[in-house]
């Protein structure tokens, strides 16, 4: 076995390929998709000394298992969680040198949702818009991984990082989102925007790639009825009907006919792509609580 390829042993609940995204997509209706936990995906690459567009994979949950057709360097970070190779521990967050049909096992989350898993070379699939992530929503990249796949990888160009140890943060115990003000703000009450910055949520289990929901108090809006679909930013705190906010992640659609209230800042989504359900969720928000009178906006049809 000397072919540069793997081959899925153990697929997990949930495990893509993924890059730095197809950003610049949008007005084709294409989202920009990416790993969830960009700084995470970024460090396993730079541990294997490959650039930083180099794909990566992505679990959920309960990781992986892979058996390397050729020697390669691993490292794997993002939840920690444990990591072995032929049934033997390996260190996690460290660059580690596995043999050529060795099994090699990423565990169960200790704690955090994700998991990343970089392979020196990188993972090689077709690239689609310039990227070779999975999206989730439009079904461009490679499909997530089955058991039985094989993944061509690239050619290894540079050696590994030699490092002792790695400071990196932990899984959130409480998500911090900090947020400035979205384009319909002015749509939410003042008592509603005070609810957002005072009260806590907690993460839902049915949060995925594409958006992260919450479950706590809903929000009241000022102004009622129907808004025309309109652009959509990573980040984006969409407020549908149930009144309870969702944070637009990367696989988000690049329309939405809901209000938003709020962008999360970009440096905060990395802690929400490791927020496990029944996270605490504090809002931060960096505008006047009592919002100017609402724009009227303009109706189709008659």
């Amino acid at each position: 076995m000397t072919d540069r390829a793997l081959a899925v042993v153990r697929s997990g609940a949930l495990t893509t390929v993924q890059d730095e995204g197809r950003p610049g997509h949008a007005h084709l209706g294409v989202p920009r998709s990416g790993a969830l936990d960009r700084p995470a995906a970024a460090l396993v690459n730079r541990l294997v000394g490959n650039p930083p567009e180099a794909a990566v994979l992505e679990t959920t949950l309960n990781g992986c298992a892979v058996r390397p057709r050729c020697a390669v360097t691993v490292a794997v970070s993002g939840a920690p969680c444990p990591v072995t190779v032929d049934g033997r521990p390996v260190p996690w967050g460290m660059p580690v040198r596995v043999p050529a049909g060795a099994l090699l096992d990423v565990g169960t989350a200790v704690s955090g949702v994700r998991a990343y898993l970089a392979l020196s070379g990188g993972v090689a699939v077709e690239p689609v818009l310039g990227s070779r992530s999975t999206d989730l929503l439009s079904g461009l990249g490679p499909p997530p991984l089955v058991d039985g796949a094989v993944l061509p990888l690239g050619d290894a160009a540079f050696a590994h990082a030699r490092v002792d140890v790695v400071p990196q943060p932990g899984p959130p115990s409480e998500l911090v989102l900090r947020l400035t003000a979205g384009p319909r703000a002015d749509w939410f009450t003042p008592e509603a925007l005070r609810t957002l910055a005072t009260r806590a949520y907690r993460v839902s289990s049915a949060s995925n790639r594409i958006g992260l929901r919450t479950e706590g108090p809903p929000l009241d809006r000022a102004v009622g009825g129907e808004l025309p679909s309109e652009g959509m930013v990573l980040g984006a705190v969409q407020v549908p009907p149930d009144g309870r906010p969702v944070v637009f992640l990367a696989d988000h659609p690049t329309t939405g006919g809901y209000p938003v209230v709020g962008v999360v800042r970009g440096a905060d989504l990395a802690g929400a792509a490791q927020a496990v359900p029944g996270t605490r969720v504090r809002f931060v928000v960096t505008w006047a609580l009592t919002p100017p009178p609402a724009a009227p906006v303009p109706r189709s049809g008659p």
